[in-house]
Formats: C-alpha cells, structure tokens, sequence
C-alpha cells in the first residue's frame, strides 16, 4: 500500500487508459468537485479526437494529430491551462494522479502508490486482464513522463473484493491449480461496488458497518455484490469479467461443458473467447445486432420476441443472485441499482423488483418512474427490504483512495 510523505493534495487529476482511449477527469479535493473532464478517443486510429468539458458546462470537441498515450496526455493537459478552456494556472499544480488498474491479482488488497515493483506486479497480472492491464500501465508511465516527480496510485478493480471468503471465492477443481495459476474469483467492479455501498450507507443516514447491502451495478458489464457491514463477500464475475449476470455481449453463467463441446465442433480458443464475450449475452440472445438494453426493450416493444426472451433472461438471472446473496448475508437491508441500467432504467427495475417480494421488498411505481440518475428509494414504506437508486462514482473513488495515501495533513505543508 505504502503511503505519500507529502502535504494532502487538493488537485488531482484520475486517468483510465484503455488500449485506444484516455478518459481524465481533473478534481478539487476541497469540495470534491470536477474542475473538468473529458476523453482522448481513437488513440493510433483514424481521425482521433478530444472532448472536453469544464465545470462550468463550457465544452468542446476536436480532432488531435496523436499516436500513443504520451502525446493524448500531452494534448490534456494543453487544455487543463489553456487560457480559454483551463482550470489550472500550471501543471505544477497536479498534486497526484490517481490510475484505474483492473486486475491487481493476489498481490494487492488496496490501492496503491506506483513503484517500479507495483508496476512489474500490474505487468504480471497482464495475463489475467490482457485488454486491460496493458493499457493501464501504459497510462501510468505516461503520466510518469508527462509529470516527473508526481506520484501516481493504482486503484484495483480487484481490491475491494479481496475480503471474500475462501469458501466464496475458490472454484472446486484441484487445489494445485490455485497455487499454481492463480485460478480463483477476483471479481471486478469494486471501485464502484465500493463507493455505492458506502453512499447508500450515508444516503440511509446509517453507519456502513451497520448494513448488510445487495449492490448491483448494471450496465453493458453487470456485476453484483453482497456486501456485509462495508466488506465484500460475494461478487457474481470471477476470474474474468466473462462470469455472472447476463450482459450487453458476455454470456455470464454457463455450463463450463459447452467450452469443451464447442472446442470439438471444430472452433478455436480465439474463436470461442470473442463468441462469448463480444456475441453473446442480450445482443446473442435477442438477434437485433445490439447488446444496448434500450434497443433491446424497444424491439421487445414492439413484438420482438426474442428480444423480450432476453429480457427475461436478464432479470431471471439477476433476481437468481439477489435471492441467494440474500441467503449468504442472512438478510439484506437494501438492494442497490446503480451504473447506466441501474440508474435510468425504470422498466428493468419494476421488473426485478415485483420479483422480489417474498423478500420483503415491494415497488413504489411512483418514485420508480420519478428515478432516474439520481439517489432515490423506489420501494414502499412498508418494504423490509429497501430498493435504493444511488449513480455511481467511480472517479471519485479513485481521487479519494488515491488521497488516502498521503499521510501528511495538509495544513501541515500549506501556507493559509
């Protein structure tokens, strides 16, 4: 974990590299407020551009002539102290850099500053998250060279769920192959899982080691997580990502038989792999060419039936976990929907709801349809169980956990 010997930051810019992509977003530690945002698309691609947008609402977009990571970094930060579009008078003001890093592995059961031996475990862990560590790392050291001597923290996506069990997260093959390889559940999702369940708890008015939460994050990736008194203790991805809910265009939960029967019709590993991650889940089932919910719930509309199969393929599933975190938790004080399904989404969740009565949990149709994007209680007065609206923060997450690693006040190094 290892901490910073340094005053506490007040700016600090969060970064999410991906293999074509630079998404930032610059934050005032003080207020917790975004002083401006924005994303670097189509890095070593055609027509690469910027979007980007101040706290103010003043925004823009415009093509880039860049190739790699370095020169989007380079470009982002032309605009954090342009004198139209800026919100910083110098670079000499980013304090820190806070980095989403999927797969810390074993290795990491926190956030943590960038040392040469935390990157080489990130580049390890490669194996387990090739689409995402490599790129994450790439982002690391580019701020490294953009931004000589300021420190950088890698906040896992893994960590989080690192207070499983090992009941909850060792899968029942030989011993030897988790000692060996590393096979196990890690569970992704945390920095969400974990900045929604610690939101609900404040949204309650209730101490998070007093609550027992059902934390659902649905988007084109779902996940969903019991939550005991603030620790993780069951999460539906495993491994991988590919494990779980239904989603946008991952398969989630199947026979492990199937693998092995495809592999002797004659299909190949890649070949296997981009079918049930790229072709399958709502786009495979529904047959519309889209994994998108909203597209799927239009078709099933309008009397696509395959398309309302997969609805219901989605909530069945859904309502499935819920039932038997509910179980693993001896009871649940809320149920969560957050992410871009979860927040918006009032036909998704009546329909996992009015499942869920036999739990305690009973819809408000009302507040469910008032709801959108916003924290909300979408359940009656007279629900045990609560159904908890609460958006999701992940960047936020991460300028906090990356702030937590400075253990200096920041009255101690300040001048008032």
């Amino acid at each position: 974990m290892s901490e910073v010997d340094r005053p506490t930051p007040e700016n600090i810019l969060v970064v999410n590299a991906g293999s074509s992509s630079l998404k930032f977003t610059m934050f005032g530690m003080r207020e917790e407020k975004i002083r401006a945002k924005g994303i670097v698309e189509r890095i070593g691609l055609r027509e690469p551009y910027l979007r980007y947008e101040r706290f103010d609402g003043r925004d823009l977009k415009e093509q880039a002539k860049i190739t790699n990571h370095d020169e989007a970094l380079r470009l982002v930060c032309d605009k954090l102290i342009d004198p139209e579009y800026g919100v910083l008078k110098s670079l000499k003001q980013v304090e820190a850099i806070g980095h989403r890093v999927v797969h810390g592995g074993e290795k990491f059961h926190d956030s943590s500053v960038v040392t040469d031996e935390v990157k080489d475990i990130i580049r390890e862990c490669s194996t387990l998250a090739p689409l995402h560590n490599p790129p994450n790392l790439g982002g690391i050291e580019a701020c490294e060279r953009v931004f000589p001597g300021v420190p950088n923290v890698a906040v896992f996506d893994t960590a989080f769920h690192h207070s499983m069990p090992p009941g909850a997260y060792l899968y029942a093959i030989p011993y030897e192959f988790y000692e060996k390889y590393g096979i196990r559940k890690y569970g992704f999702h945390g920095t969400s899982h974990k900045f929604v369940a610690g939101a609900t708890a404040e949204f309650l008015g209730k101490p998070i080691d007093k609550l027992r939460l059902i934390t659902c994050h649905l988007g084109n990736g779902d996940s969903i997580t019991a939550v005991d008194h603030g620790k993780s203790v069951e999460t539906s991805m495993g491994m991988t990502p590919l494990n779980g809910l239904v989603m946008g265009t991952r398969c989630g939960d199947i026979d492990p038989a199937i693998v092995l029967y495809l592999v002797r019709q004659g299909m190949s590993a890649d070949e296997i792999d981009k079918l049930l991650n790229k072709k399958s889940g709502l786009m495979g089932v529904a047959g519309i060419g889209s994994g998108d919910m909203r597209d799927i719930i239009a078709a099933a509309e309008g009397g696509n039936d395959q398309a309302l199969r997969a609805l219901w393929m989605f909530v069945h599933r859904l309502v499935l976990y819920i039932g038997s975190y509910f179980t693993i938790l001896g009871g649940a004080d809320a149920v969560v929907f957050t992410g871009g399904i979860g927040e918006n989404s009032a036909y998704i969740r009546k329909r996992v709801i009015s499942e869920l009565e036999c739990l305690g949990c009973f819809l408000d149709d009302a507040k469910n349809e008032q709801t959108a994007g916003k924290p909300g209680v979408v359940s009656t007065a007279k629900s045990t169980l609560k159904a908890v609206v609460m958006p999701t923060n992940e960047e936020l997450m991460i300028a906090r956990e990356t702030l937590k690693m400075f253990k200096t006040p920041a009255s101690a190094g300040r001048k008032s």
